[in-house]
C-alpha cells in the first residue's frame, strides 16, 4: 500500500511518468482513457503543463464520423510507427465541422507524449503505453456533461456515440488494465496507482478551478 499523499500540483505524477522506461522508441507514451465527457482533455492539458509542455495527441482528431473507433490503422501508420523509429509523426487531424481531414501537423518524439481519448487504452495500443490512466468519472455523469457541453443540436450524434462507446468497451475494455485511476477532487484531482490500481490508496491534490471540459 502507498501512504496517502496530499500535493498542491500534478508535478509528483509528472515526475513519476517522466521516470518510466521508454515504451515507444525514445518516447514514454501515456494513455488517458475514460468515457466521453469524463474530463480527459482538461486533465491531459494540466498534466502536459506539469511535464513542461509535453505534446498531447487527441484521439478526437484521429477518429471520424464514419470511424468513431476504427482509427487504429491510421494511428499506427501516421503516429506510432514514426515515433517508434525516433522520427517526427506527421498526421492530419479530422475537422468535425467540415467532415474532412485538415492540413498535416507534426508531433515530435518528445520524452513523454500523452494520447487522450476514448479508446486510448485499447488492446492494440496498450503494449506501446508506458502507463495507462483512466478517468474515474461515472458513465452517466460523463455523458451528461458531454451532452450539456455540446447542446441539443448534437443530440442525434450523442445518441449514436453512446451506442458506439458501449459496444467498444464491451468488446475492448480499458479500465481493468489501467495502472492509474484519476478522479476529480474538489477543484483538483486525486489518483490511485498499482496493479490493480483500484486496490491502492489515493494520492490527492488540488489544482485549477472549475469542472473539466471534456
Amino acid at each position: 500500500m502507498e501512504p496517502y499523499r496530499s500535493c498542491p500540483t500534478l508535478e509528483p505524477l509528472a515526475r513519476e511518468l517522466a521516470a518510466l522506461p521508454p515504451s515507444l522508441g525514445p518516447v514514454r507514451l501515456v494513455g488517458i482513457d475514460g468515457h466521453a465527457g469524463s474530463g480527459k482533455s482538461t486533465f491531459a492539458g494540466r498534466l502536459a503543463a506539469a511535464l513542461g509542455g509535453a505534446p498531447v495527441l487527441h484521439l478526437d482528431d484521429v477518429a471520424t464520423h464514419e470511424e468513431l473507433f476504427g482509427w487504429e490503422d491510421r494511428l499506427r501508420a501516421q503516429v506510432l510507427e514514426p515515433l517508434a523509429a525516433g522520427r517526427p509523426a506527421r498526421w492530419a487531424p479530422y475537422d468535425w465541422a467540415e467532415r474532412a481531414f485538415g492540413p498535416l501537423r507534426v508531433l515530435e518524439p518528445a520524452p513523454v507524449v500523452l494520447v487522450e481519448g476514448v479508446g486510448a487504452g485499447r488492446r492494440a495500443l496498450r503494449p506501446r503505453l508506458a502507463r495507462l490512466l483512466w478517468m474515474e468519472t461515472p458513465r452517466a455523469q460523463s455523458w451528461g456533461r458531454g451532452r450539456n457541453r455540446d447542446g441539443g443540436e448534437l443530440s442525434d450524434f450523442w445518441d449514436g456515440w453512446e451506442r458506439a462507446e458501449l459496444a467498444h468497451f464491451a468488446d475492448d475494455p480499458s479500465r481493468p488494465y489501467a495502472d492509474t485511476l484519476v478522479r476529480q477532487c474538489g477543484t483538483g484531482y486525486e489518483w490511485s496507482c498499482g496493479a490493480p490500481a483500484i486496490a491502492r490508496t489515493a494520492s490527492s491534490l488540488t489544482e485549477g478551478d472549475g469542472l473539466p471540459r471534456a
